[in-house]
Order: C-alpha cells, then structure tokens, then sequence
C-alpha cells in the first residue's frame, strides 16, 4: 500500500519550494502577473512624472518656420506659405510659459489652423526669457520691438493678440493705429476692473509690497516658477491630485500618456519675467486699470483706445476664471472702432482651450481667419 505524501514534501519538479526563502515562486501565476503588471505600471507612471515635472524639456513648435529676427525680447518666428499679401502676427502670451502654446501640436495648432484657412503670410512673437541683462526691460521694450518687426514685415499687419499679448497689441494699435489692419483680442484682459476672477482678486487685494517681493526673491525678475505656484494655486485641486490620479488610471492608454505629456511640457516648462515689466503690469494694468481709462503711457504718449478704428474681433472663453469674459468684451466701450465693425464671440472651455482647444479652433478661427482676409 502506498502512503500519501505529505503536502509540504518537495516535488522532483519543486525541489526547494518548502524552504521559506522560496515561497514567493509557490503563489498562483495569476498573482503574479497581476503584481508584475502593476510593477510596469508603477514604472510607466514614475518614468511619466519623471519626464514632465523633474526634467522639464523645453517643449517644441511642431510647425515648420525660421527665425525672421532675433532681438532682445524675443526671435520673430515666419511659418508662411506664400511670398505675397499682408502679414498677420500672433502675439503670444507672455506669463510666464512658452510661445508653443500658439503651435501646441500638429492637427491642435493655431498657427496650423491659419496657414490651412488662407493666411498664408504668418508670423509669431517667440518670446525670450528675461536674464540679467533685460531685468528691467518694461512694456516701452517690447512695445519698442515688437514695432520693429511691424516694421521689418512691411510696416502694415494683422494682430492676434492671445491673452497677455492682448494688451500689448491693444496698446500698439493705441500707439501706431495706421500700422494695424485688423485686430483680433482673444482672452485679453483689456479692461481689468470687469467681471470676476481669482487673477482680479490677487492683483486689487495683495499689496504691492507682495509682488515686489516676489521680484526681490527673483534678483529683479519674477520667476517662471513662483507664475506656475500662482496658476496652479487657483486649481489645487486639479493641479496637485486629480491630473495624476487621472495619469494613474490610464497608464496603459499609449494616446493619453502621450497627449499628457505633452501639455505638461509646455506647461511646467517655464520662462522668468523683468521684474520692472512685471510691476508695470500689476500696478498700472491691473491695479489701476490705466489702459482702459486712456491713462497708460507707451513710448512717449499717452495712450487712447479711441484711436483704435480698424476692424475688431474678441473672442471670450465661457469658463475663463483668468480671464473673464467681460474683461475682453467691454474693450467695445473704450474702442474708436464702430460697432457695427467689431465682432464678440464667445466658446466654451476655459483660457488656455482659446488658442489650443480642438474645438475652438475647429470653430472658430476659421472664420476668424476669413474674417482677417476680408479685412486686409
């Protein structure tokens, strides 16, 4: 009679197993894909992080172009497709991040979506990070050299103004109103007093004192850094645990990781600010609103909104918390531009989806951009 053998008596093909240093290798194979399955995960997920929010590579413009002028505020980028017609000129936003947010990437680009609809001749500011040496630059430099490169293309162009380069190319069309054709504000906080915002309520509530220590803490700049703290402080939420909760549970989507890390390569890539640049626009822009109120200075004179006559387009986002709507829509007030010759439209989505969000720029800027081409 044979006796049964007993449970924990190794096998000729587990040799060892009873041994406890081995027992890890008895568990079921299940468990140990799944622990080996969520080990890649793991990995995938901290290589992610790793790559957006530790190395933070500068992102790129996925549009083909070449720097037409390289000056101290910025390198004037050409995309265009054809040699003949007036140039158009986007004005990117300075606050902080890269100009790419204008050519985020292809098939979700801004400047894509003009070229296809018939602005053949475009331009973008790429604008540089502030150094030592431009610490106290202020909004007569760039005013100054963005005028250069009017200058450079003919002397007559389009303005697209995205956010902060909303103001400035109101103020350049205040200041040289014979050198603009057409002016599109897109979430440009033109009068600052409107609406509601986290952005309003920092600049009239914190004290100066606040923001010109911010540029101290900067040597003379304020820091890419402290923006983003600032940007995201207004989502905490959001910002610092639901996107990588969301990162998490989608480890495994190849298209998600993808679309993931490439806004947070141009978001968490940051460019510092001249600390004198900086002050100018807390104090006199938004703390006193002097722009809308045609009491702002730029390049020797006082500026007036009034003498902006050319035709007008502002775009608003619904749920714009940087920017609200009416900010951007009251701008019809304090223009010389006739109604009937200015156009307001609003999206849905929030600031940034104006200039990058694949349903604004399916919806409306082509018709911006004809309407551009029906102006020149």
């Amino acid at each position: 009679m044979r006796t049964a053998k007993p449970e924990h008596f190794p096998s000729k093909n587990h040799s060892g197993l009873d041994v406890p240093c081995f027992w890890p290798l008895c568990l079921p194979q299940r468990l140990i894909r799944t622990r080996l399955d969520s080990l890649r995960k793991n990995l995938a997920f901290v290589e992610t992080i790793h790559r957006t929010q530790v190395r933070r590579s500068a992102p790129q413009w996925s549009t083909p172009n070449e720097i037409r002028l390289a000056l101290h505020t910025l390198q004037l980028r050409e995309f265009s497709r054809r040699a003949d017609g007036p140039f158009t000129v986007v004005v990117a936003p300075y606050a902080g991040h890269s100009s790419t947010i204008a050519d985020f990437q292809k098939g979700q680009s801004l400047v894509e979506t003009l070229l296809d609809h018939g602005l053949g001749r475009l331009c973008v500011t790429d604008w540089r990070s502030a150094a030592e040496a431009t610490k106290n630059y202020d909004i007569d430099n760039y005013l100054a050299e963005l005028n250069v490169c009017v200058d450079d293309l003919g002397g007559s162009v389009n303005l697209i103004g995205l956010c902060q380069g909303g103001w400035l190319s109101a103020m350049y069309a205040a200041r040289f109103p014979a050198k603009v054709r057409t002016l599109v504000l897109a979430g440009a906080p033109i009068d600052t007093d409107a609406g509601e915002g986290p952005v309003k309520n920092y600049a009239h509530t914190l004290p100066t004192a606040f923001y010109e220590r911010l540029v101290e803490l900067g040597g003379g700049m304020l820091k890419g850094e402290f923006m983003l703290t600032g940007f995201k402080s207004m989502h905490p939420d959001a910002q610092y645990v639901a996107k990588f909760r969301d990162l998490y549970h989608n480890i495994d989507d190849p298209e998600y990781r993808r679309r993931f890390e490439e806004f947070e390569r141009w978001y968490e890539h940051t460019l510092d600010l001249p600390g004198a640049w900086y002050l100018q626009v807390i104090t006199q822009l938004f703390k006193q609103n002097r722009l809308a109120k045609g009491e702002f200075v730029g390049l020797g004179r006082q500026l007036k909104l009034k003498d902006v006559t050319c035709p007008v387009y502002l775009l608003a986002g619904e749920a714009d918390d940087v920017t609200p709507r009416e900010q951007v829509f009251n701008a019809e007030d304090y223009l010389g531009t006739p109604g009937t010759r200015i156009i307001k439209e609003i999206t849905p989505g929030g600031h940034i989806g104006l200039f990058m969000g694949k349903e604004t720029l399916d919806a409306k800027w082509p018709g911006i951009a004809a309407w551009i081409r029906r102006g020149a």
